[in-house]
């Protein structure tokens, strides 16, 4: 069975894949684009992170990145089904139970609707503005994620002791509404693949073209056996950027246009390969068009996807 979700737009704005309307869009633009995946079917909306972007990237990063927190927090107010995803939160920029204390406190709130996305980070000056490691970052994120799961637990005390981290006889509440918060490992190196099979609850891929794919799922599902996880693993691709029926309009050779029924057999090849939800982008010129977008799939390709 093959979900689907989608990263918001607005929240972040990198010139690799924001929309020109984009720039102009606030709240109430997301607001409206959530309800819509709410009652359109989606499994989750997605918000990035990052703290400070420094001059050398702000071109094509540009600098709008909102905090997903905060983000997702606002839209679980205007939602009421979708989940939460956070994708992704570098957690090696901050404490272990400082970022547990603000996603516990947001899954209370929404009811239990956080999946926690977690990734390495790659901008070396942000690590270096808040004083946190950006060359030890992928042992730092190993033990932030096992950390998290301990203070993201059921205990309201919770225990963990490790190499950078330890903490005991600190309570936090709330606690999540959720028994066990969902982890998806985001990435798509050597060292991302491995974590998310021996720690992950999902995985993320990032920027897999599809013919490499299948061997990439293949290798995760090994290392997961070879490291004894039986518990099962969400797999996940970014599919190409999507626009339902006829555009009228220049929306990249890259982009899977034109019949329903067409978009929904080239779909289908992602769970063919082992995908368990594919996140989707619509090219759109405003918001009016992405929100038709979003209605055009959920009534006409989804049901074809499975």
């Amino acid at each position: 069975m093959v979900s689907y979700g989608m990263q918001l737009p607005v929240q972040s704005q990198s010139t690799l894949y924001a929309e020109a309307w984009e720039a102009g869009a606030g709240p109430g633009d997301l607001v409206e684009i959530a309800r819509a995946a709410d009652r359109c079917g989606f499994d989750y909306i997605a918000s990035c992170d990052h703290v400070a972007i420094p001059r050398r990237l702000a071109g094509p990063m540009g600098t709008v990145w909102y905090d997903p927190v905060a983000t997702l927090s606002y839209l679980a107010a205007a939602t009421e089904r979708v989940r939460l995803l956070s994708h992704v939160a570098i957690v090696g920029l901050r404490h272990p139970l400082v970022s547990a204390k603000a996603y516990a406190t947001l899954d209370h709130l929404s009811g239990g609707r956080l999946v926690l996305g977690v990734g390495a980070g790659h901008v070396e000056e942000e690590f270096d503005a808040v004083g946190a490691d950006f060359t030890g970052r992928g042992r730092v994120l190993d033990e932030t994620i096992d950390a998290l799961k301990s203070a993201l637990g059921p205990e309201e005390y919770p225990e963990f002791s490790g190499e950078r981290f330890a903490f005991k006889d600190l309570g936090q509440r709330p606690r999540p509404a959720q028994e066990r918060v969902p982890v998806w490992v985001g990435g798509s190196s050597p060292a991302a693949v491995r974590r998310a099979a021996v720690r992950g609850d999902g995985w993320l891929p990032q920027g897999d073209p599809r013919d490499r794919l299948p061997a990439q799922i293949a290798k995760l599902l090994r290392l997961r056996a070879e490291a004894g996880v039986e518990a099962p693993i969400t797999v996940g691709a970014i599919v190409e950027p999507l626009y339902v029926g006829e555009a009228g309009w220049e929306v990249g050779r890259r982009t899977l246009t034109g019949k329903a029924e067409d978009i929904a057999a080239s779909l289908r090849a992602y769970g063919e390969m082992g995908v368990h939800q594919i996140q989707v982008r619509f090219r759109s010129r405003s918001r009016t068009e992405l929100v038709d977008q979003m209605a055009a799939f959920a009534a006409e390709v989804a049901p074809h996807l499975n």
